[in-house]
């Protein structure tokens, strides 16, 4: 038996799993309507749609087994999401990566399997639409194409799920999104003992940009200094857009002081891209950084008042600099 591969983006796949907030939720009626369809269509008695999470994978609509979740590591869903094609194994039994895998010798004994695989908005292969039958068979053309057009159909539902937690401008996670991955990154670093650091960003004279450019130059603004963050920061590292001009970071495995390299490392960037763009204005930032103490801080809100107030002492020093620089 061959154990699933990890995918190379597997940190953002499982962020962007866990923002939905969808697994360990009730049946829900929009995803077994596709399910019980998959069954009637394809003529097979096991219909799923499959969430791969860190270690298992999960149910979300299952039609044909008694279990709501099965190991990872003996999952075809695993090796399915690895593809942006159908995986599609004919005869289990006789393929050499599942013919000793306990889902085929043992109960639902798989024979056949075909799964597609479903794309959130970012890219991320978060599970399958999947069909099992117990005898193998053929998958022509045109179950490919039914298969696909069904899953597509899951992945709109999904991606409703997860424009919800997403910066409809920025494309990064807004407020609601952070709010319910923040915490599950502090639980993560207090059972590791590893460090976090939470900075609270926001873009100066944003203000100024909208009333003598509009409001588009405004949006164009925000993408690129998203787009900046972007780069300078790490795939493991939280970045969400809060609303209007104000930004927050949550760096995993950092401190504070080395949260300080990294936002000078923004600035320098930015820098380059003012020279670069030569819009006619610059874009800059102040900012706060609040390094996670269990002692001290009971979760993400403690943080986020403690980086703010910061984050406001940073934009006065600035702009009192900037107004005895003028007196001068």
């Amino acid at each position: 038996m061959k154990i699933p591969e990890k995918p190379p983006n597997e940190a953002e796949r499982l962020d962007t799993l866990s923002s939905l907030n969808i697994l360990d939720t009730l049946p829900s009626a929009k995803f077994d309507r596709i399910t019980r369809l998959c069954q009637r269509l394809f003529n097979v008695p096991i219909a799923l749609v499959s969430l791969v999470d860190e270690n298992r994978q999960w149910f979300k609509s299952c039609q044909g087994l008694g279990v709501s979740e099965t190991s990872r590591d003996i999952s075809f869903c695993g090796h399915a999401i690895l593809g942006s094609d159908i995986f599609v194994i004919q005869d289990a039994s006789k393929d050499l990566r599942f013919a000793d895998n306990p889902l085929v010798t043992d109960d639902p004994n798989i024979r056949f399997y075909a799964g597609y695989p479903l794309k959130s908005i970012n890219g991320c292969k978060l599970g399958t639409l999947c069909i099992i039958d117990k005898v193998a068979r053929d998958f022509t053309e045109k179950d490919n194409e039914a298969l696909s057009d069904l899953g597509e159909m899951v992945e709109q539902e999904i991606n409703s799920l997860q424009l919800a937690t997403l910066d409809e401008l920025t494309k990064i996670s807004n407020r609601r999104g952070f709010l319910s991955l923040a915490p599950h990154y502090l639980n993560f670093c207090k059972r590791q003992r590893t460090i976090s650091s939470l900075a609270f960003i926001d873009l100066d004279k944003f203000k100024y940009i909208n009333d003598t450019y509009g409001h588009a130059e405004g949006d164009r603004a925000l993408t690129a200094f998203t787009e900046q963050m972007t780069l300078c920061f790490r795939q493991t590292d939280l970045i969400a857009r809060l609303g209007g001009d104000e930004f927050v970071v949550l760096f995993s495995n950092t401190d504070k002081n080395a949260s300080f390299g990294v936002l000078d490392k923004l600035e320098a960037s930015l820098s380059q891209y003012n020279r670069d763009a030569r819009r006619g204005y610059e874009l800059s930032f102040s900012y706060g950084i609040v390094q996670f103490d269990p002692e001290k801080h009971a979760g993400i809100d403690d943080l986020l008042e403690e980086g703010d107030a910061l984050m406001y002492t940073c934009k006065q020093q600035r702009k009192s600099v900037q107004v005895a620089g003028n007196k001068s």
